[in-house]
């Protein structure tokens, strides 16, 4: 069973398989706005994936946080541009060119 899941004490979202740890996503927290840094799956869970399930939980729960998102990382950044139309709205406008999600590229 496929699990994911915020670890606040590590700063990071974690998915699971079962009760192994099959990859992460770290951020950093301020008032409002949660910073993704980092997404990395272990080898051993590749081609399943899990990176895509990992991060559109993790956009899913800064929306129902309420929280803006810095997608620093270049993967949480893609998946933003697959899914412009459900997760563009998390990035604020006025840093939308600084990740290079802007209307011309989306």
């Amino acid at each position: 069973m496929i699990t994911v899941r915020d670890n606040p004490a590590e700063n990071r979202y974690e998915i699971h398989d079962g009760d192994q740890l099959a990859g992460f996503s770290t951020y950093r927290l301020s008032e409002g706005v949660i910073a993704f840094t980092h997404t990395e799956v272990d080898p051993a869970f590749s081609g399943r994936g899990l990176a895509r399930q990992l991060v559109i939980a993790e956009l899913d729960d800064a929306r129902r946080r309420g929280l803006a998102v810095r997608p620093f990382c270049p993967y949480v950044r893609e998946i933003i541009l697959r899914l412009a139309d459900t997760y563009l709205d998390l990035v604020p406008q006025e840093e939308r060119e600084r990740f290079g999600l802007v209307p011309d590229v989306v």
